[in-house]
């Protein structure tokens, strides 16, 4: 990916703006790079910055409430991780969707995650049950709420402490690197209707195979979850 710093044509200057931020940021203990980073990334996931839509650090001061230097530190990260396209000469963009990405992604998951839920069913203590149900029991809130971005969070982070209760932590940081390149694919896909409930209904079938400590069942509902999104996905992109 190119790393050229963006013209400044479209990358607009403002130093006084970060003074203001300042106190904002330090009251939950992120930096304003990080806050930054958060809030643009939030918006290219839940899709209020499009894909392949034009980026204007002006205009992402003003809609973060931060100043020049952690907005451009925070396009940069979002560029090495693909989020984002900088241009030589030109500025930034969303990154554009693609399928067949997509695709891949779903494809690497489905051998993974299945290998995954299978190691999780054996290993899982109360502990770690009581963590994913807890995840679970969010759902009916997001449900009733029709909130779309809240039951991708509960999507993410249900997949993330099943990765922990495999016990492999190798496996779980690859699972990881999988999800956060999902997340945008998986707003688009949860966006159609009655998804979210079929989301939850699959939640709760591979948490009862793992609170059964039943492994083959297991990687058949996650299986099923998995090959659910990659039919939405299909529909949707």
């Amino acid at each position: 990916m190119p790393n050229d710093t963006p013209d400044d044509t479209l990358l607009a200057a403002n130093p006084d703006a970060s003074a203001t931020a300042t106190p904002q940021a330090a009251a939950d203990g992120r930096s304003l790079t990080e806050r930054a980073y958060d809030a643009i990334k939030h918006d290219i996931i839940t899709l209020r910055l499009r894909p392949g839509e034009t980026l204007n650090e002006a205009q992402l001061m003003q809609s973060t409430g931060l100043g020049r230097t952690p907005v451009h530190q925070a396009m940069h990260r979002l560029a090495l991780e693909g989020w984002v396209v900088i241009l030589p000469r030109k500025g930034a963009m969303v990154a554009p969707v693609s399928l067949n990405d997509a695709l891949e992604i779903i494809d690497v998951r489905m051998i993974n995650e299945t290998y995954c839920a299978g190691l999780a069913a054996r290993a899982a203590t109360p502990d770690d049950l009581a963590a994913i149900e807890a995840v679970l029991a969010r759902s009916q809130a997001a449900i009733a709420a029709r909130d779309v971005a809240a039951m991708m969070r509960i999507d993410r982070d249900f997949h993330l402490a099943i990765s922990r209760a495999s016990r492999n932590q190798t496996l779980a940081e690859l699972l990881r690197g999988l999800h956060e390149r999902s997340l945008r694919f998986w707003f688009l896909a949860l966006s159609t209707p009655s998804h979210m409930e079929d989301v939850y209904e699959e939640h709760l079938e591979l948490f009862e195979a793992l609170a059964a400590h039943d492994a083959e069942r297991a990687r058949r509902a996650i299986a099923r979850h998995i090959e659910e999104f990659r039919t939405h996905i299909l529909k949707a992109i």
